[in-house]
């Protein structure tokens, strides 16, 4: 078994907050794996990144007794692809999935995560888990890429990129179906707690096999819906718009506490790993991504870097902050290697095992850099260290941040450090060498020029006039 080496696992000093703690792991057996993925969910809108405005206590209560990725990112800025990215633990580049897939056409069976690639429910699958998927799809409209046939043998859920919270069918992409039935609206209430529902069942199912549930809210995308139970929550909140946003992030946050209670129940808390994060960064209304710059759809820190921590009581101690940065890409190889797997031998992974690292076994970083790329390189960035190097195609320039003295991505250093800038677009070509152009495109790139100018106009619209009046 693969923890036979795991003997003990220590809190890494230098960089976490609490003392070591260590947790014996000799005798664990393959753990219980429940991914939790909300949609375009801001930075701070979680408690236990400093948020204070949204009432999250059981995330913050799961989050403080695992790990808290201070420098977790996603590997794509928006939907679909960072959803490729999570799924099959590879930069989504890599065969193609640089956008989400197009809105105003039917897409065949070649636009999305091709069959080839082997998804982490497959790979559970060999190692015999039971695998669910929940929730928002969104790698692949076609029937011949949904998730029963990507190693998911159970799914509840919707195939498209957003649907209303109600369950009102519009079209093949905006239906619930469970394992390719529709499921009448008249059994379905509110999605999020919908979905909550279809994992307690999942869970409590009469099955030996361990279990992975892909858990993927469509909360907090919008359209902005919410019960009077959820808005009771955020009333406090005065902006009527942040304070539905709110119910809605707060709805995720009350299922999450019924799935922690379940396992509870069924005293299979301490050997169920629990992944939480969202798929990127906050949406550009009513999400709170500081103090990251942007939000979604951009290369800024406020579009990739989001909340994100793991829970597992049985192989890892509470109370830490990991400040290394790593990726959702390492989800992936995680999992594998806790459930009896060789991660190191699936060559195909661009993501790292993250228990060696954050039990201070490795004390090295988990990653030197990483990589993001838009539509096929449109847009691109490079984090190095404390550098992170943007190609941002809105404002027509390549920027250079130091990111350990400046979070906020405030000072352009790019002209004073110009061997760091060739440095990293050098090493931004050499890793998309190995890339594949896009399969197909989206909108992005006409939404970056419309959302730029917009900008522009209505900072032009807030200065004075050319000519004023001389008051006299």
């Amino acid at each position: 078994m693969k923890f036979a080496h795991y003997f003990f696992l220590f809190v890494l000093l230098g960089h976490c907050t609490t003392a070591p703690k260590a947790v014996a792991t000799t005798s664990l057996s393959p753990p219980n794996v429940i991914i939790i993925l909300t949609d375009d969910q801001g930075w701070a809108d979680v408690g236990f990144n400093g948020g204070t405005d949204i009432p999250t206590p059981h995330l913050d209560r799961l989050a403080e007794e695992g790990v808290i990725f201070t420098n977790g990112y996603v590997s794509h800025p928006y939907c679909s692809p960072s959803r490729a990215g999570l799924l099959t633990g590879r930069y989504q580049a890599r065969f193609g999935h640089d956008c989400n897939m197009p809105y105003n056409t039917v897409n065949d069976e070649s636009v999305g995560t091709p069959l080839s690639e082997i998804m982490l429910s497959e790979a559970l699958k060999e190692q015999g888990y039971r695998t669910s998927a929940i929730g928002k799809w969104h790698v692949g409209d076609h029937p011949a890429l949904h998730p029963p046939a990507q190693g998911f043998d159970h799914w509840f859920g919707f195939p498209g990129g957003g649907m209303n919270y109600w369950g009102i069918p519009k079209g093949p992409l905006r239906t619930i179906v469970r394992n390719g039935v529709p499921v009448p609206p008249a059994e379905l209430t509110y999605l999020t707690d919908d979905f909550t529902d279809e994992a307690i069942d999942v869970i409590t199912a009469k099955d030996e096999k361990p279990f992975f549930i892909y858990l993927a809210y469509n909360a907090p995308h919008a359209p902005d819906h919410a019960t009077a139970q959820y808005l009771e929550q955020t009333k406090h909140i005065e902006y009527s718009g942040r304070s539905i946003y709110g119910a809605m992030v707060n709805a995720v946050d009350a299922g999450v506490g019924r799935i922690d209670s379940t396992l509870i129940a069924n005293g299979i808390k301490d050997n169920t790993m629990v992944f939480f994060l969202s798929d990127n960064g906050g949406r550009g209304q009513w999400a709170d991504n500081r103090p990251g710059r942007g939000f979604k759809g951009m290369l800024f820190e406020g579009g990739i870097k989001v909340p994100f921590f793991l829970n597992w009581p049985a192989a890892i101690s509470g109370n830490q902050r990991y400040e290394h940065m790593i990726t959702s890409l390492d989800i992936y190889p995680t999992v594998v290697e806790a459930a009896g797997a060789d991660a190191g031998a699936m060559k195909q992974l661009d993501g790292k095992d993250l228990i060696p690292f954050i039990s201070g076994r490795n004390e090295a970083p988990p990653h030197y850099q990483l990589f993001w790329r838009s539509v096929g390189g449109y847009e691109y960035a490079v984090r190095k260290g404390d550098y992170k190097l943007y190609k941002n195609a809105s404002k027509e320039k390549t920027l250079l941040f130091n990111l350990k003295d400046d979070p906020g991505e405030r000072q352009d250093i790019a002209a004073i450090k110009p061997e760091m800038v060739a440095q990293l677009e050098q090493a931004y070509l050499t890793w998309d060498e190995d890339n594949l152009e896009p399969g197909w495109l989206d909108p992005h790139i006409e939404n970056c020029i419309r959302d730029q100018k917009q900008w522009e106009k209505e900072r032009k619209k807030a200065m004075p006039p050319p000519e004023r009046p001389s008051g006299k």
